[in-house]
């Protein structure tokens, strides 16, 4: 049933093909699609040859769709994987909760004092740093993969948050800040959850690291340079939110406006340095009190915020209506903007802009921080299932009055070296948290609000790109430096926003630009030696002497092999060594970035200008006169007609790709291909060139290429084929290994004791490094070997000790695409041994 089905859809889809134009076999002259494969003037079936034959079936649409097809047991993985704590919450246990307890204790002791500080600088009251605290850190456990990463306000989101509040204000100076500010989390968490339900958080693999590096350098110093006026106390008003460069002339010049609130600054600021300087020390002096150290630098902001608090509440007690400094204020008990998040329309209308800026920032920050921490702590994060996180705290952070938020580089720190064990501890932060909301307000009061500029000018100190850290890009690769340097100026000389842009789309540029302009490798052969000390390594594992000069006769082949090096050594190999070149007229070329469309013309426009320096016009006389010569191949000038400068050049015969670094083709390149062999043919005219194709990876490039051709040999318009001759790999279908083959050998061993006098005519001589097999005129050969003579195939038999039944083998691509090979030795060989019969005579 399922048989007359096929054939009927086969049926109809050939007469609509027939109705449409459509060629079904576009340049197959083997026949590919049937069964038989012809070459020159033999024909073999592919049922010749029993033990090996194999014909490759290509992928069709269906496949295609079944590929990209979820299965319901994909679909049932994906649901689970949305909630990656199922994983391991049955495994909790005792000490995985201490070790959360006092990661989750420690955060939630910074992330307070940290998140009034950055409100401020997202234009919020600093009760609202408290809520996107809260919510932060109690939902992201849920969607989790990454134990160290800490959600929750961060200053360079926190900073551009507030410019986007200052935007609106001016187009709506009435419009309350937070509904604006959780419209803007609303929006930016609805945008990373839908990428992250899509699994696409490979997006962010294309933003490079110094560009990140970049954007998060340039952000700091603007940040810093933004809370220096506030640190100093600085009565004189002028705007923090303009460029670096203008708001660090405008501190200093306003500099004798500074009042009283310095001594709380700049004093709350040095000693957040000095007590990370002495913790520090004090552990390389007592390393088995580091642990207490660590604790006592990572409660320094604490420490630090109660101190001054402490004395502002001396200074002020009895003035609060008029205090000595500025204060934090008052600050509410409890979640007192709690409610479903405002939309409004023309608020989102104001600042959908800025929202790819905002978007940017969640991504990359969170993500570049929470794949750090995961190789340092040996575990692997899922970006995608990060975005869902980041996605599903903002949406829901808003509904208890937050704003957007994302992962922090400094809670992250200490979170990792505290000893978190799991996700979980977030929901001890998150205690920590509502606790400080309802317990603590009446103390917010008297915080400085210099000290807080203190704290924040030392926390985002931290993600200041280090010198070391630069003049290592710089070792790596030049123009990342170059990249890294042009993302800082451009946020300090403009805007942050402008610095996202700047250094994404330079990183962008410079991926495509390196793909369009890469440049392809021709190949020659070298033969190599394994060699210990003095001493050549053969496949034994045994040692011979280096130059020591033996018969062929010895049989050595297994002390060599054969690679193949750029002929320019492009590589860094020894410019001492010889690169043979394969055969005159013969170019192995190697893709080094893939093969698609923006790079296609410039790898064929390399190959097709080598070849032509390379080799000489098959028929010199093509053209009879100047006259019929195309303008862009004029030939000799007038009087040279005789010339024979290019006589020396060598014809062109073959052309071997090397497809190791392809994985896709597309239309543009697959035709790019197609025109430059049009090309050479009618140089090498009335000879055409054959294509030989190697380590192609994918079976959907195998399909592209054979639509267009290639694959084997291309027909000679005359009179069809020459002579060719098909060279196949081979391998063992079963091992040396096996119980079958183990079996066999003892056998073989035993019927040859008996019969010592027996001389063996047939057989099979195999090692791990050759295999070679002539059946019916199929020549077959492996990876380092050359095509084995029935001659030397028969004295190698009898030559051998063991008897040896002839494995069993099979073709390992298949015998309809004789031109796809497994390797460039194959693909090398096949082109040798059928460049002399391609050749006719031209007079």
């Amino acid at each position: 049933m399922f048989g007359n089905s096929g054939e009927a859809n086969s049926s109809i889809g050939h007469s609509l093909a027939k109705v449409l134009g459509i060629k079904l076999a576009y340049r197959d002259p083997l026949g590919a699609t049937g069964e038989t494969v012809t070459r020159g003037e033999s024909e073999f079936s592919m049922g010749t040859v029993d033990t090996c034959s194999y014909n490759e079936p290509e992928p069709t649409s269906v496949d295609w769709i079944r590929e990209i097809t979820p299965s319901g047991r994909q679909l049932g993985r994906y649901l689970i994987s949305l909630f990656p704590f199922l994983t391991w919450i049955g495994n909790y246990n005792l000490t995985w909760l201490y070790g959360d307890l006092v990661a989750g204790i420690t955060v939630g002791a910074v992330v307070v004092p940290q998140g009034m500080a950055y409100a401020n600088l997202a234009e919020l009251e600093v009760q609202y740093g408290l809520y996107s605290s809260f919510m932060g850190v109690l939902i992201y456990w849920f969607f989790a993969t990454s134990k160290d990463i800490t959600i929750g306000p961060v200053a360079v989101m926190s900073t551009l948050t507030g410019t986007i509040v200052i935007k609106v204000h001016e187009e709506y100076p009435g419009y309350p800040s937070h509904l604006i500010a959780s419209a803007l989390a609303i929006i930016c968490g609805g945008i990373v959850l839908v990428l992250g339900l899509l699994r696409l958080g490979f997006i962010v693999d294309f933003i490079s690291l110094p560009a990140i590096s970049a954007f998060m350098t340039g952000s700091a110093i603007n940040i810093c340079a933004g809370q220096v006026s506030t640190m100093l106390g600085e009565t004189a008003k002028f705007s923090t939110r303009g460029a670096t460069y203008m708001v660090i002339i405008n501190t200093l010049k306003h500099l004798p406006s500074s009042s009283l609130d310095a001594a709380m600054g700049v004093t709350a600021c040095a000693m957040l340095y000095i007590i990370r300087s002495a913790c520090t020390y004090a552990a390389k002096k007592q390393p088995a009190r580091a642990k207490m150290w660590f604790f006592i630098s990572t409660l320094r902001t604490v420490f630090v915020i109660l101190f001054y608090t402490m004395i502002s509440a001396a200074t002020n007690l009895h003035r609060r209506e008029h205090p000595a400094f500025k204060l934090l204020g008052t600050v509410p008990r409890g979640f007192q903007q709690a409610a479903v998040p405002t939309m409004d329309a023309k608020v989102i209308k104001a600042f959908i802009g800025e929202l790819p800026a905002a978007v940017i920032v969640l991504l990359i920050e969170h993500i570049a921080i929470s794949k750090s921490f995961g190789r340092v702590n040996n575990y692997t994060i899922d970006p995608s299932q990060e975005f869902v996180a980041i996605g599903v705290s903002n949406l829901l952070g808003p509904f208890l009055g937050g704003y957007p938020a994302t992962g922090s580089f400094s809670r992250t720190a200490i979170k990792s070296k505290a000893g978190v064990r799991t996700p979980l501890a977030g929901v001890i932060t998150a205690a920590v948290v509502l606790l400080a909301i309802y317990a603590l307000p009446a103390l917010f009061f008297y915080i400085p609000k210099a000290s807080l500029a203190g704290v924040i000018i030392h926390a985002v100190g931290d993600l200041i790109t280090p010198p070391n850290t630069v003049y290592q890009f710089w070792r790596v690769s030049p123009l990342d430096a170059i990249i890294f340097f042009v993302g800082v100026i451009v946020t300090v000389f403009s805007s942050i926003e402008n610095g996202i842009y700047c250094t994404v789309c330079v990183s962008l540029a410079v991926l495509l630009f390196r793909v369009a302009k890469a440049r392809g490798q021709f190949l020659g052969r070298v033969t190599i030696h394994s060699v210990v000390g003095d001493h050549l390594l053969d496949g034994d594992g045994k040692y011979g002497s280096l130059g020591t000069n033996k018969s062929p006769s010895d049989d050595e082949d297994h002390h060599q092999r054969t690679i193949f090096l750029p002929i320019n050594h492009t590589d860094g190999s020894n410019p001492d060594i010889e690169v043979e070149q394969p055969l005159p007229g013969i170019f192995i070329y190697r893709f080094s970035e893939g093969f698609n469309y923006p790079n296609a013309n410039h790898y064929t426009d390399t190959l097709v200008q080598t070849v032509f320096k390379s080799t000489r016009r098959t028929n010199p006389h093509a053209y009879s006169n100047r006259g019929e010569r195309p303008w862009n191949d004029a030939g000799p000038r007038r009087g040279k007609e005789g010339s024979d400068d290019d006589s020396h050049l060598p014809l062109l015969q073959a052309v071997i790709l090397d497809f190791s670094s392809v994985n896709n083709v597309d239309v543009t390149s697959i035709q790019n291909l197609i025109d430059v062999r049009n090309q050479l043919d009618m140089y090498a005219s009335p000879r055409t060139v054959q294509w030989h194709f190697a380590h192609i990876n994918n079976r959907w490039t195998k399909r592209g290429l054979a639509a267009a051709g290639f694959g084997y040999p291309t027909p000679v318009a005359s009179d069809g084929f020459h002579r060719w001759k098909p060279i196949f790999s081979v391998a063992e279908i079963e091992g040396n290994a096996s119980a079958a083959a183990h079996a066999e050998i003892i056998a073989n061993q035993r019927e040859q004791s008996l019969h010592k006098n027996t001389d063996i005519e047939s057989g099979l001589k195999s090692d791990s490094n050759t295999l070679a097999l002539e059946t019916d005129g199929i020549e077959t050969a492996s990876e380092n070997s050359e095509v084995v003579r029935e001659d030397k195939f028969n004295r190698d038999i009898t030559d051998s000790k063991p008897y040896q039944r002839r494995p069993k083998v099979a073709l390992v691509q298949g015998m309809n695409r004789p031109f796809f090979h497994i390797d460039l030795t194959s693909a090398l060989q096949s082109a040798v041994a059928n460049s002399s019969d391609m050749i006719p005579h031209v007079e």
